[in-house]
């Protein structure tokens, strides 16, 4: 048998592999984007079911257009923002907050297919960018401390920590432990089997219930027009720029690593604006903007070549649909490990801000601080972006500022004045 054909016939197995352990180390999107959407205005399954057709299309897309095995799904910290800050703290419908995406969405297709991204990313200065990471992933650790029942609100103070008597104290602190030890110990799909632990502990202690299992039925739940209602106010433009701006740094970081690992990295260009393109179809599936998925490091890892891999997941997502009515019984002690550990990872990002910098490192703290403490990424954001300037001509060094960083300063304080003035 001719070297070419067993070599083929090598690079298609390994795709195989590679894109069914990418799915399995992927597919707990599904129901931790899932839960964090329906806490935006609709339901679980519904949610799922957004994030599975969104999987399915960028994965594919990834697959066939870019041809490398890279797997799509909604990214964690962006879709805390969708939720927490752009609906719930800027009191959009859902609708409006899918014309978000498709206008953030629209900005990230343009830097994608012009150089306009390139001089974006040179305009915003990296402590800024690394802060944003940094306070994404203390808000994902919040989210997931929450949703764990380990803190609550206090009776004295802000926060406290939780009834420890609570059986729920006791599953999440269990299934906590499992999954840091699951991902210390770098098994496959660890995430998957955290859930899946989480959720038999979960049933044996009585917190979960098998009731009457929910059947998707209809197009409502798969196909949604995003709503312009608030296309002429300023919170929906604020809610516009965070968002572009996290899409388009995110995806430039993650596919310039990603590209690297398989030594592809001539093929950047093409899978940028596969990825825009991506992230533009989610705003009519009804889910958060798409990313390159950290987890596709397990992808590279298992010899993962060429797009097949990404087929192959894709197809997988796309089966998922018919288990959405057992899926959807997975209760919060399960996710919640998931959140805190991926905001530990998102936490990271701080060891690349220049500390002994004062004029980096004071925006830069302000923004990690305030989006947790104001439980919204675009004010946490506002703080850092409105003291950049500030500490910069205090020290004289006003010539580091570029005028893309004054004028998103500038709509900083315009949102601040209009809201001290009530409108």
């Amino acid at each position: 048998m001719p070297l070419n054909t067993l070599n083929n016939k090598a690079t298609l197995r390994n795709d195989l592999i590679a894109g069914i352990i990418g799915y399995l180390t992927t597919v707990y999107i599904v129901v931790v984007n899932g839960s964090i959407l329906s806490e935006a205005g609709i339901s679980l399954e519904a949610g799922m079911m957004a994030t599975i057709l969104a999987s399915f299309v960028g994965t594919l897309l990834m697959g066939i257009f870019s041809k490398l095995p890279l797997i799509l799904i909604p990214g964690m910290g962006i879709n805390a923002l969708f939720a927490y800050s752009i609906i719930q703290g800027n009191g959009l419908t859902y609708q409006e907050g899918l014309a978000v995406v498709l206008v953030a969405s629209a900005i990230f297709l343009l830097t994608a297919f012009t150089s306009l991204g390139n001089k974006l990313k040179e305009a915003i200065p990296d402590s800024l960018k690394h802060a944003i990471s940094v306070g994404l992933g203390f808000f994902l650790i919040l989210i997931g401390l929450e949703k764990s029942g380990l803190i609550t609100s206090g009776d004295s103070t802000i926060i406290a920590i939780g009834d420890f008597s609570s059986p729920v104290i006791f599953v999440s602190l269990i299934t906590l432990f499992i999954a840091i030890f699951l991902f210390v110990k770098n098994v496959p799909a660890n995430f998957l089997i955290t859930m899946i632990i989480g959720t038999i502990l979960a049933f044996c202690f009585g917190i979960i219930e098998t009731g009457e299992k929910t059947v998707i039925t209809g197009t409502s739940n798969v196909f949604y027009m995003p709503s312009f209602s608030a296309f002429d106010s300023l919170s929906f433009w604020l809610s516009v720029f965070p968002l572009a701006m996290i899409l388009i740094f995110e995806n430039m970081g993650l596919l310039n690593g990603q590209l690297a690992m398989l030594n592809r990295e001539e093929s950047y260009q093409t899978s940028y604006k596969t990825t825009a393109i991506s992230t533009l179809s989610c705003a009519f599936l009804g889910t958060s903007p798409t990313v390159s998925a950290a987890e596709n490091a397990a992808v590279i890892a298992s010899k993962g070549k060429t797009g097949f891999a990404a087929i192959v997941a894709s197809i997988l997502f796309i089966g998922t649909i018919f288990i959405i009515p057992w899926i959807s019984m997975i209760p919060n002690v399960a996710i919640s490990p998931i959140l805190i550990i991926v905001g530990f990872l998102m936490v990271q990002n701080i060891r690349h801000i220049p500390l002994d910098n004062i004029s980096e490192a004071i925006p830069a703290f302000l923004i990690i601080v305030m989006i947790p403490f104001t439980y919204s990424i675009a004010d946490g954001m506002a703080f850092g972006f409105i003291a950049y300037p500030i500490v910069k001509m205090a020290l004289g060094k006003q010539k580091e500022l570029s005028m893309a960083v004054v004028i998103i300063s500038f709509l900083f304080v315009c949102d601040f004045l209009l809201k001290i003035v009530g409108i």
